[in-house]
Parts: C-alpha cells; structure tokens; sequence
C-alpha cells in the first residue's frame, strides 16, 4: 500500500499541472478573441457577468449626491430638541423619519459636544 505522503503529493502535483495546462488555455482563447476582433473585459473577482467597469454615454465621473434638506441630521436632532424639550429619542426619529438606531449615535455625540442633556430617557437643549 503506497504511504499517504506519496498520494498526496501525487494529487497536488495532478491538480497543478491541471492548472497550468487550463492556464495555457485560456492565454491561447484570449489571444484567439483577440484576433477575432472581440474585446476581451477581465472582470473583478465577484463580480456578475455581464457587469464592466464601463460607464454608459452621457453619464458623468463624478458621484451623484443627494440635495441636503434642512442641515445636517444633528442640527434636525436639536432643533426637535428646542421646540419639544423632553422629547425621547425614539420620537425624534419619528419625526425625523429615520431609524432610532441611527439616531442614538447622533444624540450621543451631541451630548458629547454639549449640545443637549439627557435625563433619563428624555432629551433636553443644553444651556
């Protein structure tokens, strides 16, 4: 009975040489599309086929962004704050119209910068 050493140097030596001649291969059809007047598209690992890194015409470079509506979600947060003290955070979120989630990270650094105090569950203007 060979050893288990053997067989296994065997298979890895089976698997590479497969690779390679596989390899070889697709180098040979790249080359053969190549000529053929095909464009050959070398996709990112992952991505779907029939995906590219190409853009449609008529779009542009930069990314799109989203029109800002009313400052920044801390600046909502403490104006909610302002007109209803002792408002809970899950409130504000409703009227926000955003997940609590989200919003506790916004309170947290608010009352950090002194912006506003909390008392239990209820937020307050700061000063």
């Amino acid at each position: 009975m060979p050893s288990t050493r053997n067989v296994l140097d065997e298979a890895r030596h089976l698997v590479q040489t497969r690779l390679a001649d596989l390899d070889e291969e697709r180098k040979r059809l790249e080359r053969a599309l190549a000529e053929l007047g095909g464009k050959f598209v070398k996709r990112a690992p992952g991505r779907p086929r029939g995906s590219s890194n190409a853009k449609p015409a008529g779009t542009s470079t930069a990314p799109r962004r989203r029109k800002r509506r009313g400052g920044t979600r801390a600046d909502q947060a403490v104006n909610l704050i302002t007109k209803e003290p002792g408002i809970s955070a899950s409130d504000v979120a409703k009227q926000m119209k955003i997940k609590p989630n989200y919003l506790y990270r916004v309170l947290g650094d608010l009352e950090k910068e002194g912006r506003v105090k909390k008392d239990g569950r209820q937020y307050y203007p700061a000063g």
